[in-house]
Formats: C-alpha cells, structure tokens, sequence
C-alpha cells in the first residue's frame, strides 16, 4: 500500500498536471485520483490490506480549476485546426525512441498520415492526420501523458 506522503505527492503531481484522471493498481488494491471542476476527489479502495497500520479511504481536497472548453477556434491564428488526442495515454512522436518522428513542423499532411501514437493501457494506437495541411506547431511533449480532447498539432488546412 502506498504511504500517506506518496498519495499526498501523486495528489501534488496530478493537480499540476493536464490530466484529469490517475489509477494505480497493485496486488488487489486500488489508487484512484481524478480532477472535476472546482473539486478533486481521491478514493482509496482497498480489497485485501495486510499489516498496514493506516488506511486512506476518502480524501477530498478544495483547488480551483480553470478549464477552457473552447476547443473550436485555435488560440494561435498560425494555424485553422487542431488534431486533438482521441484517448487518454502516453503521447509519442515515433513508433520508437530511435525512429524519425512521424511528422514534424512544416511537413505537409494528409489524411491518412500517421501524426503519432498514443499508447493505452499497452496498446499502442497510431493516430492519423485525418484533414490535409501543414504541420504549424507540436502542442504536446513526446512521452507526456495527454488526456482526451487535447491539443496534440496544430494544422494550417490546405
């Protein structure tokens, strides 16, 4: 079971963080942390819990969130539309850490080409272009946990 100051630094990690939810599973127990609007609840559930002396089983903790759902109009006018994460996961720019990325800023795209990969639950899902431009801007890190809905390119349509 995890110690009180670990789940106080993963609550830190998750508040300061662009995802929303976090689970952790280990050995019949389960960790789970998600953000909505202005509260944060963390639930510890616990199936089988031996010799440990202390139990988290509800937490909650008051933050403020400002969240921008306005996701139809870029905020940077260099480019018209934004290929956005179709799940949460793991973002990758190549298929492996030696590769050439898939795309990079300035290459022209279709349709059908593969901008990334995002990886869930250990699948690794290729995510395509889906409209025909110009790469502008990579709005996400390679590696970074993205979340559902988020910016990932930034796109100049043809």
């Amino acid at each position: 079971m995890l110690t009180i100051d670990e789940i106080k630094d993963l609550i830190n990690t998750l508040d300061e963080s662009s995802i929303n939810e976090f689970v952790y599973q280990k050995d019949g127990e389960k960790l789970k942390l998600s953000k909505q609007n202005d509260r944060s609840n963390v639930g510890v559930s616990n199936n089988q819990l031996k010799n440990e002396t202390q139990v988290v089983k509800e937490q909650s903790i008051e933050r403020s969130v400002t969240i921008d759902d306005n996701n139809d109009e870029p905020k940077d006018k260099r480019y018209d539309y934004t290929i956005t994460s179709p799940m949460v996961g793991t973002f990758y720019l190549s298929s492996s850490p030696d590769s050439d990325p898939y795309v990079s800023v300035g290459e022209p795209i279709t349709k059908d080409t593969t901008v990334c990969m995002v990886e869930a639950m250990k699948l690794f899902n290729e995510i395509e272009a889906e409209v025909d431009g110009i790469i502008v801007e990579i709005l996400a890190e390679n590696g970074e946990l993205v979340e559902y809905g988020q910016p990932l390119f930034g796109v100049k349509r043809n």
